[in-house]
């Protein structure tokens, strides 16, 4: 599983020009899914994210987690996480699990969310999705479930 998690002090997403999914201060995840990804793994990764300390504290300095500052998430299924473009100029995407799995894991994933936090914002699985954010820092982090060894 990979997410690129951005610090935002806001995100949304729309399909088709219509709000889906927001949130306030907290992260934008970018969230793909890999064919070995299990359950364990959306819980594995999402309780990373959630002890992630990279809000700041009263004197600036990147000590906090969602749960300190009461954040809030907005999740967007993103396959091409899984892009690989070492050859060609076209990448491929054959390192990314299958629609049934990724809906399931994404899923899997903001239900884990859920759990911890009050606002779990989403996208829509597989669908053109416009994503809006202001990126707080800029802040942005990249996780790798094998590199992390979850």
């Amino acid at each position: 599983m990979r997410a690129c998690l951005q610090r935002v002090t806001h995100a949304s997403v729309r399909v088709t020009n219509n709000l889906v999914g927001s949130c306030k201060q907290g992260f934008l995840i970018l969230l793909g899914v890999g064919p070995q990804d299990t359950q364990q793994t959306a819980q594995a990764m999402w309780n990373k994210i959630y002890g992630l300390r990279v809000f700041n504290d009263a004197v600036g300095k990147m000590n906090l987690s969602l749960a300190d500052i009461n954040g809030e998430v907005l999740v967007v299924s993103q396959f091409t996480l899984y892009a690989n473009a070492r050859r060609g100029k076209r990448p491929s995407f054959v390192e990314a699990a299958g629609p049934q799995l990724g809906n399931e894991l994404y899923e899997k994933f903001c239900e884990c969310a859920a759990q911890d936090i009050p606002h779990v914002g989403r996208g829509i699985f597989g669908a053109d999705m416009q994503v809006e954010l202001v990126n707080d820092g800029p802040v942005t982090i990249w996780l790798d479930s094998t590199e992390l060894g979850l």
